[in-house]
């Protein structure tokens, strides 16, 4: 129990330096005051306890900041029950499972498709095909026009500029311009979302967010704000963690005995993919709000005070998952933290697993081997996210 700093938090750099700090944490300080600020949660049971318990541990940062309240409205990943059943019962009579299971064969199509327009044997991937595959799917998914791709990258760099504000700038949710700073990063893509939904309205079609317009409970519609805002989470995260959960496959597997049991046997995909979400989760934390006075693994923590879950230290956490930070395809993975828990848990988590599992797969039928060019710069994401911005691969084609 410590309320010193012992070092700051370590950027992502591809290093072990992360993983190490992350293993001292919950060995050490397994709940951690960053300064004045937030309160850091490390180890397995305890980050699984604050995702789990909204209750005690609120999604809502205004509780913090008065400023983003009209931001976090109807958004559902800062909502707490009840609002957030009546949002997400709504939100699920149109992004069904049926509808992402549908989406399978031109997932397989696309990833096809942007592979052959590969001729070199060196590229980076990132280019080729993790980030245009699922800014394509989801496009498509919405109903807006594909070829937009390269406004939603502008737009999805501008959110991801987000990230390690508090490391570069001592930027946090309960800054005075923390707000300005979203809005300033998300308008352009709210507008023409909302342009979207609007034309939706009066001019339905088959495309999901017709079926967000019209989706219906209890006499209870979305309104136009919450549709853009849905949107929005799945346009921004749904690219972000495909587009990183990738990368990070293709950059564990390099080298890795185990890639010659993958190619002999192709079950072991879904597991591949469990195990990578485990070891390199997207995204390496979430937030929430104490609503009340609690005690995590003997520290008191006031009322109104930010705390963060590592889902990235949990998921590493010896406690809970032997050898933890060893690649294992055949370790059980289950249970692991990195698309949260309890009434937050993702909703877009199958079709990010669907994507990967399609486009893992497509590759390893194409390419007798994939290497990861370490010679060449690669550059990581910063704090809050885990993955790198440029996957340069060497590929042998069948």
């Amino acid at each position: 129990m410590t309320r010193s700093q012992p070092i700051a938090v370590p950027l992502a750099d591809g290093s072990a330096e992360l993983f190490d700090w992350l293993a001292r944490m919950r060995d050490e300080h397994p709940v951690w005051q960053e300064g004045e600020g937030a309160y850091h949660v490390f180890r397995y049971a305890d980050v699984a306890r604050v995702v789990s318990e909204p209750a005690v541990f609120s999604n809502d940062a205004s509780r913090v900041n008065l400023e983003l309240a009209n931001l976090v409205r109807g958004n559902i990943n800062s909502m707490d029950p009840p609002e957030h059943g009546k949002l997400r019962k709504l939100v699920s009579q149109a992004f069904t499972p049926r509808t992402v299971a549908g989406l399978a064969p031109r997932i397989a199509e696309l990833t096809a498709e942007l592979l052959d327009r590969v001729e070199d044997d060196e590229f980076d991937l990132v280019d080729a095909l993790t980030f245009p595959l699922p800014v394509i799917v989801i496009a498509e998914l919405l109903g807006v026009p594909a070829s937009d791709r390269d406004l939603f990258r502008c737009w999805i760099d501008r959110l991801l500029s987000l990230q390690g504000l508090s490391s570069r700038e001592e930027v946090n949710t309960d800054s005075p311009d923390f707000l300005e700073r979203i809005i300033e990063a998300t308008h352009e893509m709210d507008g023409y979302l909302l342009e979207h939904c609007r034309d939706r309205r009066r001019n339905p079609q088959d495309d999901l967010i017709s079926k967000l317009t019209l989706a219906e409970v209890e006499g209870e519609r979305l309104t136009d704000d919450e549709v853009v805002k849905f949107a929005n989470v799945l346009f921004a995260a749904g690219n972000i963690t495909t587009t990183l959960l990738l990368g990070n496959a293709v950059m564990l597997l390099d080298g890795s005995p185990q890639v010659a049991e993958l190619r002999a046997n192709r079950s072991l995909l879904a597991p591949v993919i469990e195990e990578v979400l485990r070891l390199r989760p997207p995204f390496t934390t979430v937030s929430r709000v104490t609503t009340r006075e609690v005690e995590v693994a003997g520290t008191v923590i006031p009322a109104n005070r930010m705390i963060t879950p590592w889902l990235m230290s949990a998921n590493q956490d010896e406690r809970r998952f032997p050898d933890a930070r060893r690649f294992d395809v055949h370790r059980d993975a289950g249970q692991h933290l990195a698309f949260s828990r309890g009434i937050h848990f993702c909703l877009g988590a199958p079709l990010a697993r669907m994507e990967a599992k399609i486009a893992l797969g497509a590759m390893l039928d194409r390419y007798a081997d994939i290497a990861i060019r370490w010679d060449e710069p690669i550059s990581y994401h910063e704090r809050g996210i885990w993955g790198a911005k440029t996957v340069p691969v060497r590929v042998r084609r069948n």
